[in-house]
């Protein structure tokens, strides 16, 4: 997924200007400069490759319910197919070298009413997921949450923002380790809680779409609390991690040897202007985003400063609840596109009416692709830093990375190709920095159903024609790089064949 709103159309550069920009750089050889066990792969989620929205037991989750509320409009009940497609899919990882392939699991569709009897189709199609990979030599790394609640718990007591979501988010946790632990060793609790609970919950514009006046950008507010729901959302969402995680880590680790983790949106803000106060609204942002869900997971309470800021509005964890959160990952995934930009706004508001960006006292901005492609690299840099630095250098898997483009047939595209370029030296200079880095993912596999823009925008290093009734799909030049890079035949500095003006592709 991508938090970007901005639709690009890109102006492809002829390839043979791109190699006069690029061609007195030498980067990494290829992959096997890594180390040998750091894992590369890519990925994409239930809800936005699966399809089969209504087949073989399924009930709507909350996305399901936004969708057809008229904030997107695109009918997913197809969507991409991977539910029908998903050996095909894996026969496409597997020929492309990739190590690891990172997906979620639809709640909905194992267990349909959030809680009780499990669905036999959905079990049967998770089972026979993770063995296909198995089969071709992929490690599946699997989500148990990204944006999809079951809305039969969104219904009976508002999901998120009550706290009888960590028990049976801890339920559903255990039934997926117990069904399917015995294979899968990489877990990601919950995805981008920084994300989902300011979207969901503030500006209403991610599922469910709750929020309140004046704060709701993106739509008219009938129901939420901008001031409050985000920070009960996300407090459910870190007891919810540190339950299902500790769950893991007594009951199934010992056997299964797996590991389990939680996923940030990796922020990387930078101030508007050079104004002092630009900067320091930035200075906070940078913590605050990253505080308000490490903080509790490195000691078991949020920081002062959170404290300080949020005042009254912040949940408070109670001495067991603080003791649970505390240690309760092995890795820290992060998901990273770009950097946003921040700029002080000043405001009136009592503490207990502003919302997030109010307490903040800033307002963050996406900016756009072609600057944050040139930006990106530096960000990126400064992010890693930032974890060594103000975290002690936790275990890293970089799960999502990615570049956004108008979504169409054209398989030639030479920006994306750099951009995974650029991103993968910046994570090798890190590992030699000592950056606790184990992986690094692309994102997306294919393309997918994105979570702001739908169908109009895409990431995929393959296309899908979802004009085909087959949904069939086609190889991006990225595809071709990416399979290059791991297969030992291509390197972060682009080898090209002047003669043809292509990449070296893969036979």
């Amino acid at each position: 997924m991508s938090i970007n709103n901005i639709i690009i159309v890109i102006s492809l550069l002829p390839l043979f200007l791109l190699i006069s920009i690029l061609g007195g750089t030498h980067g990494v050889d290829n992959r096997y400069d890594f180390p040998s066990d750091f894992i590369f792969g890519s990925g994409t989620t239930a809800f936005q490759v699966e399809g089969a929205a209504k087949e073989d037991g399924r009930t709507p989750s909350i996305w399901d319910t936004f969708v057809q509320s008229g904030q997107q409009t695109e009918d997913i009940d197809v969507g991409c197919n991977q539910y029908h497609k998903y050996k095909e899919d894996v026969k496409l990882m597997a020929d492309m070298g990739l190590d690891g392939y990172r997906f979620s699991i639809s709640w909905s569709r194992l267990i349909p009413n959030g809680r009780g009897p499990l669905n036999p189709k959905g079990l049967e199609y998770y089972n026979n997921l993770i063995n296909e990979l198995l089969l071709h030599g992929i490690q599946p790394h699997v989500t148990l949450y990204n944006y999809d609640l079951p809305q039969a718990l969104e219904d009976e007591y508002g999901g998120w923002i009550s706290p009888k979501i960590v028990e049976d988010f801890s339920a559903y946790a255990e039934v997926c380790f117990r069904e399917f632990g015995d294979r899968v060793l990489y877990w990601t609790t919950v995805n981008e809680p920084n994300v989902f609970v300011i979207g969901g919950y503030d500006l209403g514009f991610l599922p469910p779409g709750r929020c309140s006046f004046p704060f709701g950008k993106y739509k008219n507010c009938s129901e939420g609390n901008s001031a409050t729901e985000p920070y009960l959302a996300m407090h459910h969402s870190i007891l919810a991690h540190a339950s299902a995680a500790n769950l893991y880590r007594t009951k199934y680790k010992d056997k299964q040897h797996g590991q389990i983790g939680i996923s940030i949106y990796g922020i990387s803000l930078a101030p508007s202007t050079n104004s002092k106060e630009d900067a320091h609204v930035a200075q906070i942002a940078r913590q605050f985003f990253f505080d308000w869900v490490l903080h509790p997971l490195m000691v078991g309470d949020y920081s002062s400063m959170m404290k300080k800021i949020v005042g009254s509005k912040l949940p408070i964890f109670t001495k067991d609840e603080g003791n649970l959160a505390k240690g309760c990952y092995d890795f820290i995934g992060i998901t990273y596109y770009g950097e946003m930009s921040c700029k002080y706004l000043p405001n009136n508001w009592t503490v207990e009416d502003r919302d997030v960006y109010a307490d903040l006292q800033a307002q963050i901005e996406i900016q756009s692709a072609a600057k944050r492609s040139l930006t990106s690299t530096k960000g990126l840099k400064g992010l890693l830093e930032y974890l060594i630095q103000d975290y002690g250098n936790p275990p890293i898997i970089i799960y999502e990375n990615g570049f956004e483009a108008e979504r169409n047939a054209s398989l030639h595209d030479v920006p994306r190709v750099k951009y995974i370029m650029e991103h993968i030296q910046v994570v090798f200079d890190a590992l030699r920095n000592g950056s606790n880095i184990n992986g690094y993912f692309t994102w997306s596999f294919i393309d997918v159903y994105e979570l702001l823009t739908g169908y109009e925008t895409s990431y995929g290093l393959f296309y899908v024609d979802l004009d085909d009734p087959d949904r069939k799909r086609y190889p991006r030049l990225s595809a071709k790089w990416y399979s290059n890079f791991l297969k030992g035949k291509a390197s972060t500095s682009l080898d090209f064949d002047p003669t043809t003006e292509e990449l070296l592709f893969y036979s």
